[in-house]
């Protein structure tokens, strides 16, 4: 487990970018966070350190953005509306994690017990407007 405290939404962007690099084809991270926690602006280094020069946006009406431009494709995914394996299905899910990307999932909560054994979760926690404390495990 690895623990980081970030002080603006540029330095969760920083800290996401730097992480990203060290991904490898298959790779999935499960968000655990409230609204307006960070995730995606989590999910927005991640684009930038996968070398992805896309806009990235919450994927809330979507389900799933598809960032493909960099040196692996990105998968970010929005669960809030998903409870239980058959809506898990409807998504694309198992044939995202069979597509060698990166997998960025928010509210992962209400799929934990699908995600694979290697799953990173990624907690983001706010402390105040600025600050949020990141855990990841395993540490990435």
């Amino acid at each position: 487990m690895a623990v980081y405290i970030t002080n603006s939404e540029q330095e969760t962007i920083a800290l996401a970018d730097a992480l990203a690099k060290g991904f490898l084809p298959g790779t999935v991270l499960a968000f655990k966070g409230g609204l307006g926690a960070g995730k995606t602006a989590f999910t927005r280094g991640l684009a930038t350190g996968l070398d992805c020069n896309d806009d990235v946006t919450s994927p809330t009406f979507s389900l799933v953005h598809e960032y493909i431009g960099g040196r692996l494709p990105l998968y970010h995914f929005d669960m809030y509306r998903i409870s239980g394996y058959d809506d898990l299905c409807t998504t694309g899910f198992y044939d995202y994690l069979a597509m060698n990307g990166v997998l960025a999932i928010e509210w992962s909560e209400n799929i934990t017990e699908y995600l694979p054994d290697e799953t990173i979760f990624i907690e983001i926690e706010h402390i105040n407007d600025n600050s949020r404390k990141i855990t990841v495990t395993p540490e990435a």
